[in-house]
C-alpha cells in the first residue's frame, strides 16, 4: 500500500461523501414527483445495464492480455454507462407512478429476491467502484489488483441483476 498525499486523502473522504450521498439522494427524490413522461426509459436504461455487462468483460479481458490503455477507455465507458443510467433512473422514478409486480408464486419470489439484492448490491458498489478507480489513478496497482475482481464481480451482478428484473416487470409496465 502506498502513502497517500493530503490531496489523495481528500479524495478519499470525498469518495466516502458521495458514497453515502447518492443513495440518500435517490431515496429523497423518491419522495417527491415531477411533471414530464418518460416512461420510456425502462426499456432504455435495461439495454445499457445490458452493455455495461459486456463492457466490463472486456475490460477483464483486455487487463488479463496486458492491453491497460483498452481496459482503462472499457472501465470509463462501464463508468459513464452506469452515471447514464442513474440519471435515467432517477428521472423516469421522479417521473412516473411506480409499477408493481404482477407475478405470483415462486416467480414472486425470485423477483423481489433479485431486486432487493440488486439494490443492496448497487449501494454497496458506489464506494468499491470509486476506490478501485482511485488505487489505479494514483497508480496503486497493487491496492487495485485486491480490490478490482471484488468490484467486478458486484459490478457485472448489477449490470445482470438489472437486465433480469426489468424482463420481470416489463409486462407490467403501462
Amino acid at each position: 500500500m502506498i502513502e497517500l498525499t493530503k490531496n489523495q486523502q481528500r479524495v478519499k473522504k470525498l469518495i466516502t461523501l458521495i458514497s453515502i450521498a447518492v443513495p440518500l439522494v435517490i431515496v429523497a427524490l423518491f419522495q417527491v414527483k415531477f411533471e414530464g413522461n418518460f416512461s420510456y426509459l425502462p426499456h432504455i436504461y435495461a439495454v445499457i445495464n445490458a452493455f455495461t455487462a459486456l463492457v466490463l468483460i472486456l475490460a477483464v479481458y483486455f487487463i488479463k492480455k496486458g492491453n491497460r490503455a483498452k481496459h482503462e477507455l472499457l472501465v470509463k465507458v462501464a463508468f459513464l454507462l452506469s452515471l447514464t443510467f442513474l440519471v435515467m433512473y432517477i428521472l423516469y422514478h421522479a417521473t412516473t407512478e411506480e409499477t408493481k409486480f404482477g407475478g405470483e408464486g415462486i416467480l414472486r419470489y425470485v423477483y423481489f429476491f433479485l431486486l432487493i439484492t440488486h439494490i443492496i448490491t448497487s449501494i454497496i458498489l458506489i464506494p468499491l467502484v470509486l476506490h478501485t478507480y482511485f488505487r489505479a489513478f494514483i497508480n496503486d496497482l497493487e491496492g487495485h489488483k485486491k480490490i478490482a475482481p471484488i468490484t467486478f464481480m458486484l459490478w457485472e451482478y448489477v449490470a445482470i441483476t438489472g437486465v433480469l428484473v426489468y424482463l420481470m416487470i416489463s409486462p407490467y409496465y403501462q
